[in-house]
């Protein structure tokens, strides 16, 4: 049976299809998918680093302009991201589907088709999952993977420190212009269309970066999600500290600033979904992050002993600038 759904074919039916797509071994891993649960070896010296994240239709992604091999790619990509943002890197993935019994079978093998091209990318095993029946798609991810060693080896939101440097891998602000191009059909170039459609939906998750910050010794780092400013309170929370950030300093791509105006800087500082990450430390640091990094790196402000979590806006003058709207937060507010 190739078509039909979900219904049709029935959970036995539907694993079967779906572990057939899966590599039969991979390196680590004594008991694969198929079983009640996976068993992989622990590397001595390295120590475990485990996240997980929900995508639900209507929520986070609109299946009317969203194909579903990049809601695939897209819910493995934001677990690799959280990992990337602690310094470390993902190994094994599992992954928990809720759905209703009328979906169609290849929109499911679709799904797995984006998720298994960014898991061959970065080297990652779907080890295993479950399934349910539900009104309406969710898929949840739950990534497995090291880092190496403790304390120093690993980054996290709340070691930023007042006098350090501010500084973002990539660019800000390409995939909130890429949903919007997608959500409003906006009659752009075809090729800065593209390249922002691409910034959505394939999200690029720094996982080699974040590496090179805890070799050159970064220790605070969060990875932007929910956009520039609210990540960016979130880690100077965490921190104990606030922050100062140059507008005019900011990453914003060609095709962002040419296509959307004004807007741009909003995009950039509140429209989320970059999956850069956000790090503090010393200049010298960054140089050496630079001098190893394979993206840009761009310093955006400087952390400032303030009120934690407050962040203020100043334009290349010095003068004040006002704060955009915050960026995504559950149950308060829906992205525009």
């Amino acid at each position: 049976m190739t078509g039909g759904t979900v219904g049709e074919l029935g959970e036995l039916g539907l694993i079967a299809r779906i572990k057939a797509r899966l590599p039969e071994s991979a390196p680590g891993i004594l008991v694969g998918p198929g079983d009640d649960a996976a068993v992989m070896e622990r590397r001595r010296g390295e120590e475990l680093a485990i996240t997980t994240d929900a995508l639900v239709d209507g929520v986070h992604f609109d299946r009317s302009f969203v194909p579903l091999d990049a809601v695939g790619y897209r819910a493995l990509a934001v677990n690799l991201s959280d990992i990337a943002a602690m310094g470390g890197f993902a190994k094994y993935a599992l992954v928990s589907l809720a759905l209703p019994g009328q979906t169609e079978v290849e929109a499911i093998v679709a799904l797995y088709q984006g998720m298994l091209a960014l898991a061959r990318r970065f080297e990652v095993a779907i080890v295993g999952g479950n399934m349910s029946q539900a009104p309406l798609l969710v898929i949840n991810i739950t990534v497995l993977g090291s880092t190496k060693g403790r304390d120093k080896n690993i980054l996290t939101r709340s070691a930023a420190k007042p006098g350090e440097q501010v500084a973002v891998t990539g660019y800000l602000g390409a995939a909130a212009a890429g949903l919007a191009v997608l959500r409003q059909h906006l009659p752009l170039e075809s090729k800065a269309a593209a390249s922002l459609k691409q910034a959505f939906l394939q999200p690029y998750p720094r996982v080699a970066e974040g590496q090179v910050l805890v070799e050159h010794g970064v220790r605070a780092a969060i990875d932007i999600s929910d956009g520039l400013i609210s990540d960016l309170s979130h880690l100077c929370k965490a921190s104990q500290v606030g922050a100062r950030i140059e507008i005019d300093r900011l990453p914003i791509p060609p095709a962002v600033r040419a296509n959307f105006g004004d807007r741009a800087l909003e995009l950039a500082l509140s429209g989320g979904d970059d999956y850069e990450l956000l790090f503090t430390a010393s200049a010298e640091v960054i140089d050496r992050v630079k001098a190893a990094a394979s993206c840009p790196i761009t310093v955006i402000g400087e952390i400032m002993p303030d009120k934690a979590g407050e962040i203020t806006l100043i334009d290349g003058k010095g003068n004040p600038v006002n704060l955009p709207k915050a960026g995504w937060e559950h149950f308060t507010a829906k992205r525009s």
